[in-house]
């Protein structure tokens, strides 16, 4: 008891060294949260902060880029690659399907840690400022509309929950970062001339963590996730999700979702005219059509899965006609000897 005691103790220190301004609605003393109860925290957070999900609204193309099961431990190269990538290509935002970083303290200070640089770099490289307080768009006139802060500016960083993620008490760390591990946000595209909003896009994160959606998240999602049903709204949808839903081979040894679920989230799917679902955990490629809809599974990122250079991203193209293509990324970072 008294191991335990001071367990939750460091657990709690820990946390509170990598806090940001907002605080997870679920505390720190939490072992073993369950899907419904992650999604309940997820829910009240979203709704109370959602500008911490807004996306600025974009003219023409744009991409972004997916990576997953980077199990973060001390050596943080291959995160750091993929932001530096999503950086030098000027892509809209990043997502990630989970499995994060391996559960211990030290392992979320050094993502936090990475995660505040690589934000000081997207916001140089986006936006001016006169006096390190106030900030402008690039390329925009220095005036009140458009000023914003540091604080406001949303780095664009979207990741999904793993299991590995809420193991050992990881969850307590992990939404102290993110803060929810359900929630969808629009991407407007809008007139470069008139700004008038042309098309909107829909992109849907997933609690998958438990291998369950859990019936909290069934009954949000048939509501409409979190917003009512407006599918028919969006032009195009991209859903993220840990668990995959589709097995790459019949020997893999990995746990997909129950049978019933997956009944659900494949008519789901179709139901939100998805274009493509994007799934980690497996640790393995695998690229599939089903009723219209494009299902990637993506390979670990992460240096001790995938130790070689190879091609552990994907970067889709959103283009301004409707087409969307997508492509794999190379990553060439190697461990450190």
């Amino acid at each position: 008891m008294k191991l335990q005691h001071i367990a939750i103790m460091a657990a709690m220190a820990t946390v509170a060294l990598t806090s940001c301004e907002k605080v997870s609605p679920i505390g720190v003393l939490v072992s073993g949260t369950a899907v419904e109860d992650r999604v309940k925290m997820s829910s009240l957070f979203y709704k109370q902060y959602r500008d911490e999900f807004d996306m600025a609204g974009v003219e023409g193309d744009y991409t972004f880029i997916v990576g997953g099961d980077s199990h973060l431990t001390t050596d943080p190269g291959r995160m750091d690659e993929m932001l530096a990538i999503g950086l030098e290509n000027n892509d809209l935002l990043y997502a990630h399907l989970g499995d994060i970083a391996d559960t211990k303290p030290q392992y979320y200070i050094t993502l936090d840690s990475l995660l505040k640089e690589a934000k000081y770099r997207y916001v140089d490289k986006n936006f001016d400022t006169d006096d390190k307080v106030t900030y402008y768009p690039k390329g925009e006139e220095h005036n009140q509309e458009n000023a914003t802060s540091f604080s406001e500016i949303t780095f664009p960083f979207f990741p999904v929950v793993g299991n590995h993620d809420i193991t050992h008490n990881g969850w307590a760390l992990w939404s102290n970062i993110f803060h929810s591990s359900f929630y969808e946000f629009p991407v407007f595209v809008v007139d470069p001339v008139t700004g008038d909003v042309e098309a909107m896009d829909r992109f849907i994160f997933l609690d998958s963590a438990s291998g369950t959606l859990g019936q909290e998240q069934i009954d949000l999602i048939e509501e409409g996730v979190l917003d009512g049903d407006v599918g028919s709204l969006f032009r195009h949808t991209f859903v993220f999700s840990h668990t995959n839903i589709f097995r790459p081979s019949s020997w893999q040894f990995a746990s997909t979702f129950p049978r019933e679920e997956t009944f659900f989230l494949l008519n789901q799917f179709k139901k939100w005219n998805v274009d493509i679902a994007f799934c980690g955990h497996v640790h393995a490629w695998d690229e599939r059509q089903f009723e219209g809809v494009t299902y990637l599974t993506l390979d670990s990122m992460s240096e001790a899965n995938s130790p070689n250079p190879g091609d552990y991203l994907v970067r889709v193209h959103v283009n301004a006609d409707g087409t969307i293509t997508w492509e794999k990324v190379r990553m060439n970072y190697t461990k450190k000897k």
